[in-house]
């Protein structure tokens, strides 16, 4: 019997459909998700060919801007089960991704799935996580993950909620909520309370539409929920006015800061008006920080936004960031938490526009 492992083409829908239903009672991929995936970019969609009949296949999606590849579905005909074919299928599909420049690359497995664990874990891959209620039959998912490029050390992350912003604006209170519930148990995260912290932090105009956070403001936010803070940026000139072109909404966003400023003296918060390094975010992290990152999203949709993330880990070669927003091609909120960033890669997320703002904000426990 010979095996080609090949990318999919539309020439193979029928088969990928038929084989589909055939391998899953529940969470199937339709004809129109196949089709989408066969023809975008940021994926590896890879077949079992034997002899012009498909009997198995590979969907791994790659997400813009980062080092992270996610294993998104894996079939093989019934009929062609235990000849080793999922095992090319992986080895192919690891191949891929490494070759398309990612880090990591990270499944979901039922917890009764007792042969596609075993296979994942004689593969090198490692459990770090469950995620509860995870398939539309109600099953829990175990979560795994495999360095497929070089190693050097080992992941040291911290514990701690993922939450989902709410609106398009508040990026900053959600990333604020998860790194204080991470250090602090007892502070509950809320949507009112989103709100709230992008009421106190909000810059009120930015860009086209409402105004984001401001570093000084998610600070004193915090502040005022007995966290100690501390501002990295390396501006000391008003943030973000040149996103806008009206004259008045200048005046505000200038009138916002000097106020933030000045409030930010007086609570005697320490604003080091400098670049922070990735040693410095490391350093806090170690000793029990947790920082909120402003990136641009330039990266991962070609937007140029400014956009808050929370640190949430960190190895030899990458930071590891928990992103309040997943994107719609992302399709679980999974792929959001731990996202490696390469260090080469975060440099150049982490300047903002063109007077290529870096700020960070470093959360401390109470």
């Amino acid at each position: 019997m010979s095996i080609v492992i090949r990318p999919a083409l539309l020439t193979d829908l029928n088969q990928l459909v038929k084989l589909e239903e055939s391998c899953f009672d529940t969470d199937q991929l339709s004809r129109r998700s196949f089709k989408h995936w066969i023809s975008t970019e940021h994926r590896a969609l890879l077949v079992a060919d034997i002899e012009g009949a498909i009997a198995g296949y590979i969907l791994i999606i790659y997400h813009p801007g980062t080092r992270l590849a996610r294993v998104y579905s894996l079939g093989v005909v019934p009929r062609h089960r235990g000849k080793g074919i999922a095992k090319l299928l992986m080895t192919a599909g690891e191949q891929a991704a490494s070759d398309a420049g990612r880090l990591y690359l990270r499944l979901e497995v039922s917890v009764d799935n007792t042969a596609a664990i075993k296979l994942y874990e004689w593969l090198g891959y490692q459990k770090f996580g469950i995620y509860r209620d995870y398939y539309e039959d109600h099953k829990d998912a175990l979560r795994y993950q495999k360095r497929i490029r070089r190693y050097h050390g080992d992941f040291q992350h911290r514990p701690m909620p993922w939450l989902r912003q709410t609106t398009p604006f508040t990026c900053g209170p959600a990333s604020l909520m998860m790194a204080m519930h991470g250090l602090n148990k007892a502070y509950q995260p809320s949507e009112e309370e989103e709100i709230s912290l992008w009421r106190e932090a909000t810059t009120i105009f930015m860009t086209s539409g409402h105004g984001g956070c401001h570093p000084i403001g998610l600070a004193l936010a915090a502040k005022r929920r007995q966290f100690t803070v501390e501002v990295w940026v390396n501006q000391s000139g008003p943030l973000f006015i040149d996103s806008v072109r009206s004259e008045e909404k200048k005046r505000v966003i200038e009138l916002v800061d000097t106020s933030f400023k000045r409030e930010a003296e007086q609570q005697d918060i320490k604003i080091h008006y400098t670049n922070i390094s990735l040693g410095d975010l490391i350093n806090a992290f170690k000793v029990g920080a947790i920082p909120l990152i402003l990136i641009s999203t330039f990266q991962m949709d070609r937007k140029k936004a400014p956009h808050w993330v929370v640190m949430s880990g960190f190895d030899d070669d990458c930071l590891y960031m928990h992103d309040p927003d997943p994107e719609e091609i992302r399709q679980s909120v999974l792929d959001c938490q731990f996202i490696p960033i390469a260090f080469e890669d975060f440099e150049r997320m982490s300047s903002f526009g063109k007077s290529r703002l870096k700020t960070a904000v470093i959360i401390w426990p109470k």
